[in-house]
Order: structure tokens, then sequence, then C-alpha cells
């Protein structure tokens, strides 16, 4: 698609040299099959856009309880998983200092 956007501008400019009507007529059904393209997608995005848009507004009242309860998220260390499977989220000590990571130059 990033390819259309930029060979539109470019044909137009050479179309409006030449006024050849073969490369018009050409522009217009290059246009054509784009917009085609495009709205073709979006049909077939709308539903599950919808669909996302629907689950995120059902789960906003939970996350917000969660966000509530735990705070400050950067209290928290990265998640671990253990052997069993079980995923564990470990508090960060109150003043506890954590080393700055190292950049490699």
């Amino acid at each position: 698609m990033c390819i259309i956007a930029i060979c539109l501008p470019l044909t137009a400019a050479q179309a409006q040299q030449a006024p050849n009507t073969d490369v018009d007529e050409g522009l217009s059904l290059l246009e054509q099959g784009a917009q085609m393209l495009l709205r073709g997608m979006m049909s077939e995005m709308e539903p599950a856009l919808d669909d996302m848009a629907k689950a995120l507004e059902e789960a906003k009242p939970m996350l917000d309880d969660l966000l509530a309860l735990m705070g400050e998220v950067q209290n928290y260390h990265a998640p671990e998983m253990l052997p069993n499977g079980d995923i564990i989220i470990r508090r960060k000590l109150p003043g506890a200092i954590e080393p700055a990571p190292e950049i490699e130059l």
C-alpha cells in the first residue's frame, strides 16, 4: 500500500506533463483499484474492530479495579514463571535501589 501511495503522486505528475489519454486512463484505473482494495480491507476489518472495542469497553471496569489494587506498575518486578507454570509478580521493596541497566557502546 505504501508503494501505491508513493507511486500515485509520481504518476499523477507524469500524467500532467504528457497529454496522453492512455496514461490518464491507467492512472484512473490504478486509483480505482487502490480505493477498492482499501474499501475491501476496511469492510473486512470493521467487524473485528467493533468486537474489540466492545470487549475493551466491557473489560474497562475490571482493569480500573486492577490498577487501583496494584497502584503504580513501577512498584513491581518483571513477572517470573516458575517451573510448575505459575507466574508470580513480586512487589519491589520500598527504598530498594535497583542497579541501572548497563548500556553497551
